[in-house]
């Protein structure tokens, strides 16, 4: 496969999963907003969400102060931002027009109709669009396009790269969604624990569809360290930074198992790997929540860098 076909192919799943995300911290902030008391912390929730999604910067130089109106336009519908909703659907169907041949009749459609539907979304007044109805519709299509590649393209380097660039995306982002959670700090240290604490944390996993799974997985009482094993060390929870990086290196393997040659991107997701299936949720919280997930994004970058280097040129993003 070209490079740049690869190029292509990779950038479509990470905008696809990037949108998805975008969505779901909405979510978190929607949620959040609800509480008595919310914004009493340290940061309030719609800071947290600029915050954890890279974002801050460029909505403060267009808008200013965190006023969630502003913020659910700008992580939904402003082009202004590369990272908003609208942003990643444009950018993954121009990528896909690109390799329209690499990608068959029923994933086209699925990416072609969430860009379709995007601009009719668009041009209706703000005031009759709801944060719910708009979070519902993006986790919708998102998941439509990644049933039809799940049930329709070939398991070829052209799907091992759309595999990589949905599990690299995943892992980054899950790191950030749970990095909402650190910004979004409770009033006073003694809350820690508490029914706020507590909801904080249920909330997040609603956000990110797994509320019934992690019960399912570990049943009683709720808490902090049995969250962040779900998502960050549990093989069996699909959202977690050991899947993701398990399926990167999956998908990195199967690769260097077609071109018959391995390269430094495999080892880089390796050690990534060996690092997390040695680390403890104690290790975790011992280095403190944000500064691990701080580095884990970092070394996600690298690894997409390397990925970057070994396989992939072309200029489309």
């Amino acid at each position: 496969m070209l490079s740049r076909t690869a190029e292509n192919l990779f950038w479509i799943a990470r905008y696809i999963e990037r949108a998805e995300t975008m969505a779901r911290l909405l979510e978190v902030g929607g949620r959040i907003a609800l509480m008595p008391q919310a914004g009493h912390g340290y940061r309030n929730e719609w800071d947290s969400l600029l915050r954890a999604s890279g974002t801050a910067s460029g909505f403060a130089q267009k808008y200013g102060d965190p006023v969630q109106r502003n913020i659910e336009s700008y992580l939904f519908f402003d082009r202004d931002n590369p990272s908003s909703v609208a942003s990643c659907i444009e950018k993954a169907r121009e990528n896909g027009r690109i390799v329209r041949t690499a990608l068959t009749t029923q994933v086209w459609d699925a990416l072609n109709a969430a860009f379709q539907e995007m601009r009719a979304l668009e041009r209706r007044p703000r005031s009759e669009l709801e944060l719910t109805q708009l979070t519902e519709w993006t986790m919708r299509h998102t998941a439509m396009l990644r049933g039809a590649i799940d049930a329709t393209l070939l398991r070829n380097d052209g799907y091992h790269f759309l595999g990589l660039g949905f599990a690299l995306e995943r892992a980054d982002n899950t790191a950030r969604l749970l990095d909402v959670k650190y910004y979004v700090l409770l009033p006073r240290v003694d809350l820690v624990g508490s029914g706020l604490d507590n909801y904080q944390w249920q909330t997040l996993l609603r956000a990110l569809s797994s509320h019934r799974a992690f019960h399912w997985a570990y049943g009683g009482e709720i808490t902090a360290g049995k969250i962040a094993h779900f998502l960050i060390l549990n093989r069996q929870s699909p959202r977690s930074l050991m899947t993701a990086t398990g399926e990167a290196v999956g998908h990195l393997d199967a690769l260097a198992l077609a071109y018959g040659c391995a390269t430094p991107a495999q080892e880089r997701a390796r050690r990534l790997l060996r690092q997390l299936e040695t680390t403890s949720v104690e290790d975790v919280f011992e280095e403190g929540l944000h500064e691990f997930l701080t580095r884990f994004v970092q070394d996600v970058g690298g690894l997409a860098a390397l990925v970057q280097e070994n396989y992939l040129s072309g200029e489309a993003r």
